[in-house]
C-alpha cells in the first residue's frame, strides 16, 4: 500500500508527488512531458504541483494540458510569486493561474517565498479566495522556522496547511528544526529537489554502493531511487521530484517500494551527515 501524507483536517495525499520546475519550457519535449505527467496521475501519483513563475507560466499551461480530462483525479497546487502577494495582486495571479491551468479550483496555493508584503494582507487575500472557492487550501514555500512563528501572528491553528522547502541527503539542515516545527503545527511538509540538482548527488559513492544492494520491479536500483526513498521514509513529507520522460517517472513510481535498512541509514548519515546545530534555510 502506498504511503501518505495527511493535512492538518484528516485528508491523506499520496506521500509521493510530482513537480514540474523547468518543465513546459521547450516545444521539443512539451509532449513527453505531457505523457509522463499523465502516467504518474495514471500510477497514483495524484499531487502535481507547479507555479506561476516557472517558465513564465508555461509550466501550469502543461499541467493544464495534461490533466485537462482528469483534473477531479488530482490535488493540484501552485504557487503565487512574493511580487504579487498584494491583495490585489493574488487576486489577479490566482486568477491567471486558473487560467493557464484550464480549471475553476487551485487545491493548494502556496505563498513561493518571502517578500516585502505584510504576511497578514496575503493571508487575508488567500481567505478571499477560499471564501469564493477558488482555492481549497493555501500554504507557503521556503519558510524557516522564524517564518512560521510569525506566521503564527496573523494565522489561525492549522490553517497554513503546507511548506514546502528544499529537502534532500545534501540539504538536510532542516532536520534540525524546521521539521518538528512543521510537524508540530500539522503543517504538511514538501519537498522539492529531493534528488538534487545537476547530478552531483547522485555520483556519491556511499549512494552508489546502497543502490547496489537493493532491486525494484524494473531491475537493479539507481542512486536517484535511493536518495528519493531516503525522503519518502519522513514522516508527514512529500517529495516533489520532476519527472521529464516516462521512464524517469516510472522509476521515481518504483522508488516507493524500496525499504532502506538500518546499514544503509548508517551508511548515508556517515556521508551526508545530519545537521548539528542550527543552518539558515537553503534555497535554490
Amino acid at each position: 500500500m502506498a504511503k501518505t501524507v495527511t493535512l492538518a483536517d484528516g485528508t491523506k495525499l499520496p506521500a509521493l508527488g510530482m513537480g514540474t520546475w523547468n518543465m513546459g519550457e521547450s516545444s521539443a519535449t512539451w509532449k513527453e512531458e505531457v505523457a509522463s505527467l499523465r502516467h504518474g496521475v495514471e500510477a497514483g501519483l495524484k499531487v502535481v504541483d507547479t507555479a506561476e513563475m516557472y517558465g513564465q507560466g508555461r509550466s501550469e499551461s502543461l499541467v493544464g494540458e495534461a490533466l485537462r480530462d482528469v483534473r477531479n483525479d488530482v490535488f493540484l497546487v501552485t504557487k503565487v510569486l512574493p511580487s504579487n502577494a498584494s491583495a490585489e495582486g493574488v487576486a489577479k495571479a490566482c486568477r491567471s493561474s486558473l487560467r493557464r491551468l484550464g480549471t475553476d479550483r487551485i487545491d493548494l496555493y502556496l505563498l513561493h517565498w518571502r517578500g516585502s508584503v505584510p504576511l497578514a494582507e496575503t493571508i487575508d487575500a488567500f481567505r478571499k479566495l477560499k471564501e469564493d472557492g477558488l482555492i481549497r487550501y493555501w500554504g507557503v514555500s521556503n519558510f524557516d522556522v522564524e517564518d512560521m512563528l510569525e506566521l503564527e501572528r496573523y494565522s489561525r491553528s492549522c490553517e497554513c496547511a503546507a511548506n514546502q522547502i528544499l529537502y534532500s541527503l545534501e540539504h538536510r539542515g532542516v532536520e534540525y528544526d524546521l521539521l518538528d516545527t512543521n510537524r508540530f503545527r500539522h503543517v504538511m511538509t514538501m519537498a522539492y529537489s529531493p534528488i538534487g540538482q545537476g547530478g552531483a548527488l547522485l555520483r556519491n559513492t556511499a549512494l552508489r554502493t546502497v543502490a547496489a544492494r537493493h532491486t525494484t520491479a524494473h531491475g537493479q536500483a539507481s542512486p536517484a531511487q535511493i536518495a528519493l526513498a531516503w525522503v519518502l521514509r519522513m514522516d508527514n513529507v512529500m517529495p516533489i521530484p520532476k519527472a521529464g520522460s516516462l521512464a524517469h517517472l516510472k522509476d521515481n513510481v518504483a522508488a516507493q517500494d524500496i525499504t532502506l535498512t538500518e546499514q544503509d541509514l548508517a551508511d548515508l548519515d556517515a556521508a551526508f551527515p545530519p545537521p548539528a546545530s542550527k543552518t539558515p534555510l537553503e534555497m535554490i
